[in-house]
């Protein structure tokens, strides 16, 4: 049976994040996959890196004393399903706080033979769905960031596996119509991970 890990990240119930968080866990579950839905403003993840943690930090195997019930989710996925808005051109704090406590030396990477390898080699499918208050050209110009964090540097960490970024742009300017065209188009990517 396939495994999944959706990593939620928006903390209001009613947004289109929350719609489209659904549409993933609905669409994965009824393939009949396993779904780790790890919502992380629900269960309360804390995303600061403490002093004691960053002194810890290179500490293999206790730096992960912490946060081992999230490392030993991460490690039982076979798919990481990312899904998030775009603020300030970045992750939402809680999701790069997971980014910064969870994915540690010796477990998203490890640190070999004077290079860096990738730790989640059992990570398969990597997937992100996002959506972004500016247009897609306002992105580009600023370099968008959060889609090179997710295609380049979480997908090295899992091993470079098949990756899929489900973005949708302007989402201040979409109409209902527009709206639910994303979350089919969500669906339909979920369909086929």
């Amino acid at each position: 049976m396939t495994h999944a890990l959706v990593l939620y990240a928006h903390p209001c119930p009613e947004s289109f994040n929350a719609a489209v968080h659904q549409v993933v866990v609905d669409t994965l579950s009824s393939r009949g996959w396993q779904v780790d839905d790890c919502d992380l403003n629900a269960e309360g993840f804390s995303p600061v890196l403490t002093e004691l943690e960053r002194r810890h930090y290179h500490d293999e195997p206790d730096n992960i004393a912490t946060v081992q019930p999230y490392v030993e989710r991460l490690q039982a996925a076979d798919v990481l399903v990312m899904v998030y808005p775009v603020w300030n051109f970045g992750y939402p704090a809680i999701l790069k706080g997971f980014l910064d406590r969870v994915f540690l030396p010796g477990v998203s990477f490890k640190l070999q033979d004077g290079g860096i390898r990738p730790g989640l080699t059992n990570i398969k499918t990597l997937a992100a769905c996002c959506t972004y208050g500016g247009n897609r050209f306002r992105a580009m110009l600023n370099g968008d960031p959060p889609r090179k964090n997710v295609t380049r540097a979480v997908w090295y960490s899992c091993g470079m596996p098949k990756k899929r970024y489900i973005a949708l742009y302007d989402m201040n300017n979409n109409t209902e119509k527009q709206l639910t065209a994303h979350l089919h188009r969500v669906r339909k990517a979920m369909e086929v991970l």
